[in-house]
This record gives C-alpha cells, sequence and structure tokens, in this order.
C-alpha cells in the first residue's frame, strides 16, 4: 500500500492509511481474464434473485401482522433474532440490484430495489445505488467514495466506549453521511422510492398500529449495528492487516447474506452476482488464497472495538487520478 503510514503498537492513528497507487481491484481484473477469460460466462443477473426477494418480503411484512398486539419486549427479541436477518438480507438484496443482477433491463433492477425496500420501512435504495456505484468506480478517492468514515467520525471515535457505540450506531452514519458530505439531489426515481415507501408504512399503521410498523424498524435498527451480519459494514474494507485495503469473509453467513462476503471477489467482478462470486475464487485460486480473509463477522466486530490500533481512520484513501475516472464500474 503506497503512502501508507506505520502505526504505533496501541495507538490509534490520527489520520488515513494515504495511499498514491490506484485501487487493485482493476489491474487484478484485468490479470484474471487474461489468466482465465472464461470468467467472463459469469457475468449476468440471478435468475433466482426474484423469488427470493418476494419470499423474503412476503415473510417480513407477515411477521410484522402477527406482531400488532405483542408486547415490545417480544417484539425486541423477534426483530433481534429473526426480523434483523431478513431485513439485513433485504438490504443486501437492494446491494445485489444496485449493479442489475437480478435482470439485464436495468428499470426492472431499480423497481424490485423499491420493493425489497418495503420492510426497511425508511426509503433508500435508490439513493445506495447512486453512492454505491462511485464506491466502486473512486474505490477510497477522498470526497467521492461515501463509503469512507468523516474526518469528525474518526476524531470523535477514540476509545472502547466509543466505538461500540459507533458500531451501534454505523447504519445511521452509512446512511446519513453521503447526505451531509456529498448531497446529490433527488430525482423522479428518488420520489418514487419515498412515496412507495410512506404508502406501505401508513398502509402498516392504519391497518395494524404502530407496533407492526416498530417491528419492521427494530428489525432494520438492530440489524445493522451490534449483529452478526452487520460485520460485513467493518470486514469490507477497514484496514486489520496494512497490506491490504479490501477483505472477503468465507463464513456460514454468505448463504443469508447474498455471498457479499465474497468482497475481494465482488469489487474485481462487480457484474458476477453473489451466488456465482465462490466460482470466481475456484476459477483463479492464486489470486485470492494469499489474501487475508475472515471466517466470522462477529469476531471482526469484537476486534474492531478491543483493538486500540483500529478505528474509523482505518480506511485507505487516495486522491483522485485520471485512470480511477476511467475505470469501469
Amino acid at each position: 500500500m503506497g503512502g501508507g503510514e506505520e502505526r504505533e503498537e496501541g495507538v490509534m492513528a490520527e489520520d488515513f492509511f494515504w495511499s498514491y497507487t490506484d485501487e487493485p481491484h482493476a489491474s487484478r481484473r484485468r490479470q484474471i481474464l487474461s489468466q482465465y477469460p472464461q470468467i467472463k460466462h459469469l457475468f449476468g443477473p440471478d435468475t433466482w434473485a426474484l423469488p427470493k426477494i418476494i419470499l423474503v418480503v412476503s415473510i417480513q411484512l407477515w411477521t410484522a401482522t402477527l406482531l400488532h398486539n405483542a408486547g415490545w419486549g417480544k417484539i425486541l427479541m423477534i426483530a433481534y433474532f429473526f426480523g434483523s436477518f431478513l431485513n439485513h438480507n433485504l438490504f443486501l438484496a437492494i446491494h445485489e440490484l444496485s449493479h442489475n443482477l437480478a435482470f439485464s433491463t436495468p428499470v426492472y433492477n431499480r423497481w424490485l430495489g423499491i420493493f425489497a425496500n418495503l420492510p426497511i420501512g425508511v426509503p433508500m435504495s435508490v439513493t445506495f445505488q447512486k453512492y454505491h456505484l462511485e464506491h466502486h468506480r473512486f474505490q477510497g478517492v477522498d470526497g467521492i467514495d461515501m463509503d469512507i468514515p468523516s474526518v469528525t467520525e474518526a476524531n470523535l471515535v477514540k476509545n472502547i466506549v466509543s466505538k461500540s457505540i459507533w458500531v451501534l450506531l454505523q447504519l445511521f452514519f452509512y446512511a446519513f453521511r453521503p447526505l451531509f458530505l456529498k448531497p446529490k439531489p433527488p430525482g423522479l426515481w428518488e420520489f418514487t422510492n419515498l412515496i412507495i415507501q410512506l404508502s406501505l408504512d401508513a398502509f402498516m399503521v392504519y391497518f395494524w398500529g404502530w407496533k407492526s410498523f416498530g417491528y419492521l424498524i427494530l428489525s432494520t435498527f438492530v440489524g445493522g449495528g451490534m449483529h452478526p451480519m452487520a460485520g460485513h459494514f467493518i470486514s469490507e474494507h477497514y484496514v486489520f492487516n496494512k497490506d491490504q485495503e479490501t477483505y472477503s469473509y468465507y463464513g456460514p453467513l454468505n448463504i443469508m447474506t447474498w455471498h457479499v462476503g465474497y468482497h475481494n471477489e465482488h469489487h474485481d467482478f462487480p457484474r458476477i452476482a453473489g451466488s456465482k462470486l465462490h466460482k470466481v475464487k475456484e476459477i483463479a485460486p492464486e489470486y485470492y488464497e494469499g489474501l487475508h480473509s475472515y471466517k466470522s463477522w462477529s469476531q471482526v466486530i469484537y476486534m474492531y472495538i478491543t483493538d486500540l490500533t483500529v478505528g474509523p481512520f482505518s480506511r485507505v484513501k487516495r486522491k483522485l487520478s485520471t485512470k480511477t475516472t476511467n475505470k469501469s464500474e
């Protein structure tokens, strides 16, 4: 990693890891395709995406209606141990759809994303796509990649207590950071997402009450905080090894998370659906087996909180280059 500063043992850094090289994925993609051109046959949508999303949305909305008279303690327990997994699954379905990996026609993916958004409770699918594709095209680029924490966040989060609070609320930081640092004017699709989402929310409250709606919001909140599935937010790009900026996870939760754990493979080949990413590693193992990876997202959260040298500054940043602007998704 060019230009990355060394960290003193036991001391948290006061700046990001600055790199003076391009992000690693475009060059690795070219190398792999030159050696294994058959990987191009993996490009394209997941034909099972539509029924999987319909099933999860249906189960979650049905569960919400069943809890309309339940106590808040029961709602919270079910939200954490059940609904959180479903809503986080839908969040990562939206991630998949942002790459047009359910249909070949982009507009169909956008409509399905708005549908997948419904149990999440707040409109985010259209806006997420705008910022997420920039994360791929401009990984680590200062002022463009909104996946990286702000300097304010990093300066406030300095110890175990503040890191624990940050992890608990990381979904809020993830959602609101780009709106404050790099706001984009909303368009017709954002308003469509907003109107459909608010209509579903109002429908839920009118017919089943606030507890049903509260279950959906709680499922989203707890699933994005101190939760095993939320470990991917940290594991993907937070630097635990100074020579690496993207990390994969090869554990069992990939089954429930659209295989987002195959994150090096995903950034190398964002046009391959999550269900096929394991084949990239099987075809070109020499490019991935030497990279540091994880088998537990819960362990990643624990390491992030307890390691005093790791915090929001533990991300790679780089300046915009002309090569970066010419990269494909």
